[in-house]
């Protein structure tokens, strides 16, 4: 975990597992990362699974953060919007290899929604992620 960054813990909660309850931002700058879907540089949806989509959406939130300055690790919370909240669960394994492959054993606060629909859907999206970074 980053100096400028802390997970928050609260002892009567389960532990959680993939996530953290909350970060504390110590200092720095915040980011806010609009929703990113599977779109490649062309602006085309890659993928036709979750986990495929995942990936890019993935690499579009670090083309992102990397931009301002930061890294993954130094997202604090991330909102996930799926379709389908059943594949998403059904895909767990593969999206958790992914994750660790851009995140490593970086938790942030995270959300998952299952939606009617995304902006982008008509094109083929599956996913949108959106999220907060805190840049030391």
């Amino acid at each position: 975990m980053k100096d400028h960054i802390s997970a928050v813990r609260p002892h009567t909660l389960p532990k959680p597992a993939g996530f953290s309850y909350a970060m504390e931002v110590k200092s720095g700058r915040v980011v806010f990362v609009s929703g990113q879907v599977a779109a490649n540089a062309d602006g085309k949806i890659v993928g036709r699974d979750l986990v495929a989509q995942f990936r890019q959406t993935c690499a579009n939130l670090q083309a992102v953060v990397s931009a301002a300055g930061g890294d993954m690790t130094d997202f604090v919370k991330l909102t996930i919007y799926v379709l389908d909240v059943a594949d998403y669960k059904k895909s767990l394994k593969g999206i958790g290899e992914v994750y660790r492959e851009y995140f490593g054993k970086h938790f942030p606060a995270m959300t998952l929604v299952g939606v009617r629909d995304l902006f982008d859907a008509a094109d083929g999206a599956l996913i949108e992620i959106e999220g907060f970074a805190a840049l030391a």
